[in-house]
């Protein structure tokens, strides 16, 4: 199974909130390659916190920017330089547990001059799970993820819509896009390990129909 990046149409969309239900429905290791602001409690912190099972592994983030702000502009206030190179999947990652892959605003977001987050999912050969919020505009910025995804040929496992059900959007945005829905998070006051353990559980059938069917991918290629 190849590694499960989980992108966003922007900020503050729920990555890590999804990022920690995959994590916990599918037993899987968890790394967050760049952690731009919020050192003092990183999304990795977060994470850990939610997942209940006593298997996953936190892998340390290789970039660590104290300022709030997209990889590049963090960079460069704080005197440093991001390039493609610095990041391959962790060398631990030998535990034979799928691993999720939390990425750091959404698939434009620039890493330095030349290279945006989707190079980086690129490099490392992930499938992605797109996160949406509904907000004004969400439409055109979930179309827009999934053609850059689709336009590099990065496969999509599905969506996961973030808050209040909003049917017209969501049928909308399935019709048009053709992916899958692999689940919905609503709006909840509080979030907690019970809680995410209780969203795992949602999601579970959706991601073991996938596992299967790429499985059955695979095996079909190997024999031609």
């Amino acid at each position: 199974m190849r590694p499960i990046f989980v992108t966003g149409i922007g900020t503050e969309v729920g990555k890590t909130v999804v990022s920690a239900i995959l994590v916990e429905a599918l037993g899987a290791d968890y790394w967050k390659p760049i952690q731009a602001g919020g050192l003092d409690e990183t999304d990795t912190d977060r994470v850990r916190k939610l997942v209940t099972n006593s298997r996953s592994f936190f892998h340390p983030e290789t970039i660590r920017l104290r300022t709030a702000a997209s990889p590049h502009a963090a960079a460069r206030r704080e005197g440093k330089e991001i390039h493609l190179g610095m990041f391959s999947v962790p060398q631990t990652a030998s535990t034979g547990r799928p691993l999720v892959i939390e990425g750091a605003g959404g698939v434009l977001v620039p890493l330095n001059e030349t290279h945006c987050m989707v190079d980086l999912i690129e490099r490392l050969q992930c499938e992605t799970v797109v996160v949406s919020k509904h907000y004004l505009g969400s439409i055109n910025h979930t179309l827009l993820t999934v053609e850059a995804l689709e336009r590099r040929g990065i496969g999509i496992l599905g969506l996961v819509f973030n808050g209040e059900e909003n049917a017209d959007t969501e049928s909308l945005i399935l019709s048009k896009t053709g992916v899958p829905l692999l689940g919905r998070i609503r709006w909840e006051p509080r979030i907690t390990p019970e809680l995410i353990k209780r969203y795992a559980g949602e999601l579970a059938p959706a991601l073991a129909r996938h596992h299967r069917a790429s499985a059955e991918l695979t095996s079909r290629s190997r024999q031609e």
